[in-house]
């Protein structure tokens, strides 16, 4: 069989992985690289050379089964790394870090400050209360009950809690608008929280990243098959005829094929399709994406004003938080980079970072979550592979690494084919 797959991120390359030794595979891709969000910069600087992430970065022994799964068949190795968060805005008159008692407590004058004092131990109160709506029954993937911004309202929380702490880290966690946090189903947040051991103290999972930088494992992953990849090849539309998929590339001839697997974003997928049916533009569309850039860095001023608040993810609080998430990740940290300097890649912020620190600028979309979102992800079994095409990506879950290996082996076991 003839198999267009579109898209060569960790969903597309799994696809292509499992299907390459039984079907005549071709895989399209609009970069000049294979990965998607496993983007490996090399930094070489004057003694060194380092290898940092900028997309994808960390992974745990909890809620990525499938990913270490596959990172063990092909042998590639991880190494620990280290967690924690930090709220700063940007001038030292507010920050700290849960890293810590001496992070938490990083502006000294917080000790006697009672808003801050209730603002920590609402943590504790919102974690119980999340426990209980889990408890209430249902699912956080059907769409339904209170958005995150009426649930916080009817429990009362401080508007610190809310503006500072919890925003926040939902806002990084799915690199989301603060704004848009308050229609985000709570449910859903709350049942990522538990499966991720954020709603509570102990038992955390422990988190790794790829040795050498998450490019090691495309290479692994891709080898194979490698030479059945079109970098640089953006597909400008496709439609379905008589004899199967008709797809046409931005440069070249239409080209037919008995199927196509589109590991897209949904509205790429949903942009592709000449002939995308009612139910194809309805499910597709509840999902958008939105773009964030990140720049790689070495200004270390993109960090806490205070060194003992400093943590792996960092977010900037803004009293007006702007249209998208600004987060900064130190790599140093979560790659155990042992360097003279001090990397860094911050989302949206370019504008506040030296041009002369700057080595890498890059556009990342992310999905966008909302209750009609949450709701079309349960409808994958009725539109995937029902005439042809079928979807795959992050976004069928909660938008991370683990969800984009879970829907490509969902679309592979159509074609016979398992890990």
């Amino acid at each position: 069989m003839r198999i267009a797959i579109v898209g060569a991120g960790i969903s597309g390359l799994v696809v292509a992985r499992l299907l390459h030794e039984r079907h005549d595979i071709t895989v399209f891709e609009a970069a000049d690289y294979a990965g998607g969000h496993a983007n490996t910069i090399r930094v070489d600087t004057p003694n060194e050379t380092h290898h940092v992430d900028t997309g994808f970065i960390v992974f745990n022994d909890r809620n990525y089964p499938q990913f270490e799964r596959l990172l063990g068949k092909l042998g590639v190795p991880w190494q620990p790394s280290t967690m924690s968060f930090s709220v700063s805005d940007g001038r030292g008159d507010f920050e700290y870090s849960g890293a810590s008692p001496n992070g938490l407590f990083a502006k000294r004058s917080h000790l006697l400050t009672p808003w801050f004092h209730r603002m920590v131990s609402d943590l504790a109160r919102f974690n119980r209360a999340a426990r209980e709506l889990l408890g209430g029954g249902g699912d956080g993937r059907d769409g339904g009950g209170p958005s995150l911004g009426e649930w916080l309202e009817r429990q009362r929380f401080s508007r610190p809690f809310i503006e500072r702490l919890i925003v926040p880290q939902a806002s990084a966690v799915w690199s989301a608008d603060p704004r848009q946090m308050w229609s985000f189903p709570a449910r859903f947040l709350a049942e990522f929280f538990d499966h991720h051991g954020m709603l509570g103290f102990r038992g955390r999972p422990r988190w790794r990243v790829v040795a050498g930088g998450s490019a090691r494992y495309v290479e692994a992953l891709s080898a194979p098959f490698a030479a059945r990849i079109r970098l640089r090849s953006p597909v400008r539309a496709m439609r379905r005829d008589d004899r199967g998929v008709v797809v046409s590339p931005h440069r070249g001839e239409p080209e037919h094929f008995d199927q196509v697997v589109l590991a897209t974003h949904s509205d790429q997928a949903l942009a592709l399709l000449e002939d995308a049916s009612p139910l194809e533009r309805s499910v597709l569309s509840a999902i958008p994406y939105q773009i964030n850039e990140a720049v790689l860095h070495t200004d270390v001023r993109m960090l806490p004003r205070r060194r003992r608040a400093w943590a792996s993810w960092n977010y900037h609080w803004q009293p007006e938080p702007g249209e998208r998430a600004t987060v900064t990740y130190h790599m140093n940290r979560l790659q155990s980079l042992h360097a003279e300097r001090e990397f860094c890649v911050t989302l949206n912020r370019t504008e506040a970072i030296d041009p002369d620190r700057m080595l890498r600028r890059i556009a990342y979309a992310h999905p966008v979550y909302t209750a009609d979102g949450v709701a079309a992800q349960k409808r994958f079994a009725e539109l995937s592979g029902r005439d042809r095409i079928h979807f795959c990506g992050a976004y069928w879950g909660w938008g991370f690494h683990e969800d984009g290996v879970r829907s490509a082996l969902r679309v592979a076991e159509h074609f016979g084919a398992r890990l």
